[in-house]
């Protein structure tokens, strides 16, 4: 199991994280200081961003994935436009993405997705369980 460590926006909250044995880190926004302690310890950062500066700022800083967020409130055409001047970064939307769009946001270039609203139901009934393993299977075929 993957352990990672979200809402990350600070070095005191990144420290904390690694000691409680994160194996990447992922933050909201874009913070240098976080990016080279998570890189002093050999972890991977995702990296927040929305605004072309943001993304500049991301690469600038190292950050191994730039989570454009949210970028289901931006729209698909939005994160195509920053793939424009940004084509080497990989950008990665978040919020927004779900089972119906997920092929566009590929095709405007993102390297990953975060799809998560349609897996964060509570299951109450063997066929809600049912449902929700076939649309996890939906993704990986």
């Amino acid at each position: 199991m993957t352990t990672t460590a979200g809402t990350i926006i600070n070095t005191t909250l990144a420290q904390q994280a690694i000691d409680a044995g994160a194996q990447f880190i992922v933050t909201p926004n874009t913070n240098k200081s976080v990016v080279e302690l998570a890189h002093q310890h050999g972890l991977p950062v995702l990296m927040g961003a929305l605004t072309p500066t943001d993304v500049a700022n991301a690469i600038e800083y190292n950050a191994d994935i730039i989570k454009v967020f949210p970028a289901g409130s931006m729209g698909i055409g939005y994160f195509k436009a920053l793939t424009g001047p940004f084509s080497e970064a990989q950008l990665m939307p978040v919020g927004g993405v779900n089972l119906d769009n997920i092929s566009q946001w590929f095709e405007a270039g993102a390297c990953g997705a975060a799809v998560s609203g349609d897996f964060c139901k509570v299951l109450n009934t063997e066929q809600e369980r049912s449902v929700l393993t076939k649309l996890v299977k939906k993704i990986y075929k």
